[in-house]
């Protein structure tokens, strides 16, 4: 499974923004010494092992985050404004004014436009909008948080707020991924 490059540029932009980019530099050079993939440039077109993704992301977790796994659902979120307004990079998958539309068909094509491998199911039911997330090679909890916090930030640029409820996930120890979100 790959991860598209744009979850690595858009990590950058916001640690530099947060933290300086002296720091983002600092834990970059540590990186490379861990790990020689990360002594060249990731570009946001590159297609990253998820291994090494997710190596990096828990470094970034433990050297700014104190270790908070729970800081997945801040990226999502992040991840989610930086990519869909106005000027984003996937802003044209707002640009239905169809809920029902954005949800079904929007959300699966973000996922598969992020991920070469697993799969994403979207359905909204009245006011429940229903995510599944199967056929994911690794269990991570990023992939868990971080599409949740995504959705939250989605939904609220789509004009939604909404409280999610988890009924499987890797913080349980489910093998597949499963929310509801209510919508208000």
């Amino acid at each position: 499974m790959n991860i598209k490059g744009t979850a690595f540029t858009t990590a950058k932009v916001t640690i530099s923004q947060a933290f300086g980019k002296e720091r983002w530099n600092s834990f970059m050079a540590k990186m490379a010494e861990k790990d020689n993939y990360y002594k060249g440039m990731i570009m946001s077109i590159a297609l990253i092992p998820v291994e090494k993704h997710l190596f990096f992301l828990d470094e970034l977790i433990k050297e700014f985050f104190n270790n908070d796994k729970k800081q997945y659902l801040i990226f999502g979120k992040v991840a989610a404004k930086f990519a869909l307004s106005p000027g984003g990079t996937y802003n044209s998958y707002l640009l239905t004014k169809d809920l029902k539309q954005f949800v079904e068909v929007g959300m699966p094509q973000l996922w598969n436009t992020l991920y070469d491998e697993s799969v994403l199911t979207a359905i909204l039911e009245k006011n429940i909008v229903h995510i599944k997330i199967t056929q994911i090679p690794m269990k991570h909890i990023y992939f868990e948080y971080l599409t949740v916090g995504y959705l939250q930030q989605a939904l609220k640029i789509f004009g939604k707020k909404s409280h999610e409820k988890c009924v499987r996930g890797f913080s349980k120890g489910d093998n597949d991924i499963y929310y509801q979100f209510e919508l208000h």
